[in-house]
């Protein structure tokens, strides 16, 4: 007899697993549920976990995830895909980009119901990534796009919104470039490699036809050899070499014509960009062909830093990276470690309120000309008749429109107490900052692996190039978002005590992401305060590229986010000079100073008075 499970989701990923199986008509295929992302191998595929509250839309990504793998076993082929692969990167992500979006396609005419669970894939992933918020070209991936374009033309569904928009970014240059191949996308969707075949073709309009390699259905040069030897038996051939001969000599100003041409058409592309300008091979002025806007930067504070790949990057909420029942155990474990400190953090807190509620008390501005008539100077127009009216506005307060990021370091350096105080110290002040109508967002950043991870692993496996740039998959939490209020998102903040977690740490792209969150607010006020025990360390990355790499890119976002201005920048190093980065900083040596800190910091900008803000956050250039 079966023993009964104690996991109401156990039957639901029993069934789906099955169902999956069926779809992608291989029985022997392992299904597994897991909080890393999903994945498929030769063996089996890897889904989204599915926790036991199973909520609306952790079970429709499973099922899209699900079906989107199934059909991709069904309908792809590996052989027929790798023989006509291109080989420059960027064109191998519009070509599998294009082939994944096949796959949905023809499974969504075969089976419909595949495609709704589908889109609920691609909202989650889209919006995960933030594709909504982007509002150029040069922000959006253009294979991405490409297979966006190709779902929604073979099956003429609309997408989510945010993977909406980013096809429209490119949608009108693709179209430009490659619709008159794309008319005949019916004819070749059921057909891999007629379809390949097309894949190709676009990407060669796109611009990106050097990155394509070797036509795989070109004939070999033996085969090419044997039709030219067939061609000289030919007499007919030979006959019409004679004709072309005879017409040769009674036109030598066309025979003249032509072997120029033949001759201009032997040049190879280094002679041609040696040839001086106006020579006779330049298109007309107004005919050059649309080139492709560039490939975005990966960081707007240096568009020379470089990225291995980004495909195995993730910016996940706390609550995927746990199962319910373990965030409550880690965040008991969280105040078990700190109980000790509750109560002073608890006053610092308090005085934090108390100086944020005075400066909240009514003000006003008076002798205006206009607004509420002052009651309180009538007695000097009765007195004087002559004497203008008085009125009084009541005045803003300076910080009610203000969203706090707290940016923490998650690297494993940070394990033990430094971690667990920063853990606690932002669950205090966003009770307390919410309290005072201060919204506040809590993020985190680490890597997905130690040693590089699967980006490594690509990275070797494609002949280890030089100079890769960064080396290793990336892992940015949200514990807490600006708009979730304290008592839903409190057990996440327990997910930093989870054995395992703290990896590397690449502080430049978290605190660009982090500042791009905080751009993305509607609050006329930010601040992101960055809480880190040291320099950004990642050794995968340092071992191939200059031993500045990461530390010059953490300094070059630092100096774009003090520049635009647009967000305060302030920092805490734990054990570490931040100073000499950061130009709005305080470094402390003891962990247990961190709630101190913290609070004086926060408090000071807060500070109406422009010199005791100042003097508070004892601001210092970066050395």
């Amino acid at each position: 007899m079966t023993k009964p499970t104690d996991n109401p989701a156990d039957p639901f990923k029993k069934a789906l697993a099955e169902a999956t199986k069926v779809m992608a008509d291989d029985p022997e295929m392992t299904v597994t549920y897991s909080v890393d992302p999903a994945g498929m191998t030769k063996e089996g595929v890897r889904l989204p976990q599915v926790s036991r509250r199973m909520t609306r839309d952790e079970v429709m990504l499973a099922r899209g995830t699900a079906d989107a793998f199934a059909l991709r076993r069904k309908y792809h082929n590996d052989a027929t895909s790798a023989r006509y692969a291109p080989t420059g990167q960027l064109a191998r992500e519009i070509y599998d980009a294009m082939e994944i979006a096949r796959c949905e396609a023809v499974g969504a005419r075969v089976m419909p119901g595949t495609a709704t669970n589908i889109d609920a894939k691609i909202a989650f992933e889209a919006d995960r990534k933030g594709y909504g918020s982007l509002t150029s070209p040069g922000e959006a991936p253009l294979s991405v796009a490409a297979g966006y374009l190709v779902r929604h033309l073979a099956t003429g569904r609309e997408l989510p919104k945010a993977a909406e928009n980013v096809m429209n970014l490119w949608r009108g240059f693709i179209e430009e470039q490659a619709g008159d191949t794309l008319d005949n996308l019916d004819h070749v969707l059921a057909d891999q490699a007629a379809f390949a075949r097309l894949a190709r073709k676009v990407i060669a309009d796109l611009g990106y036809g050097d990155q394509l390699g070797d036509d795989p259905d070109a004939p070999d040069e033996d085969e090419a050899g044997d039709e030219a030897e067939e061609d000289q038996d030919n007499p007919d051939s030979e006959g019409s070499e004679e004709q072309d001969s005879d017409e040769t000599e009674a036109s030598p100003e066309r025979s003249q014509d032509e072997q120029e041409d033949q001759s201009q058409a032997q040049v190879t592309m280094e002679d041609s960009a040696d040839m001086e300008e106006g020579d006779e091979t330049e298109l007309p002025e107004g005919e050059a062909p649309l080139e492709p806007p560039p490939p975005a930067p990966y960081s707007d504070a240096d568009p020379n830093y470089t990225v291995y790949t980004t495909d195995f990057d993730e910016e996940i909420r706390a609550e995927e990276l746990a199962e319910p029942a373990e965030l409550e155990r880690l965040r008991a474990y969280l105040d078990q470690q700190l109980e000790p400190l509750k109560g002073a953090v608890s006053r610092l807190a308090n005085k934090l309120q108390r100086r944020l509620q005075a400066q909240q008390s009514r003000s006003w501005l008076f002798d205006l000309e206009e607004g509420t008539l002052d009651a309180g100077r009538l007695a000097r127009v009765v007195a004087n008749p002559t004497t203008p009216l008085s009125f009084k506005q009541e005045k803003d307060t300076e910080f009610r429109d203000t969203v706090v990021t707290l940016l923490i370091d998650n690297s494993g350096s940070m394990r033990g107490r430094p971690i667990s105080i920063a853990a606690i110290c932002a669950d205090v002040l966003a009770r307390t900052l919410e309290r005072c109508s201060v919204k506040v967002e809590i993020l985190g950043f680490t890597t997905r692996a130690w040693k590089g991870g699967q980006s490594r692993e690509r990275w070797l496996a494609q002949g280890r190039p030089q100079a890769p740039g960064r080396l290793n998959d990336l892992r940015h939490i949200i514990y807490k978002s600006a708009d979730a209020p304290w008592r839903r998102v409190r057990p996440n903040l327990g997910l930093m005590m989870k054995e395992g977690l703290l990896k590397e740490n690449i502080d430049g792209e978290a605190l660009e992401w982090a500042h791009r969150r905080a751009l993305g607010r509607p609050e006329a006020r930010k601040i992101l305060m960055v809480i880190s025990d040291g320099a950004p360390v990642d050794d995968s990355t340092l071992s191939v590229n200059a031993a500045s790499f990461l530390e010059k890119h953490l300094r070059d976002v630092i100096a774009m986010v003090e520049k635009r201005r647009a967000v305060e920048l302030i920092a805490i190093g734990i054990g570490h000079d931040v100073t000499r980065y950061y130009q709005r900083a305080v470094t402390i040596t003891d962990v247990e100073q961190l709630a101190g800190a913290m609070t004086e910091q926060l408090a000071s900008l807060f500070e109406v008075d422009p010199k005791k803000r100042a003097r508070a956050l004892g601001q210092r250039k970066a050395g």
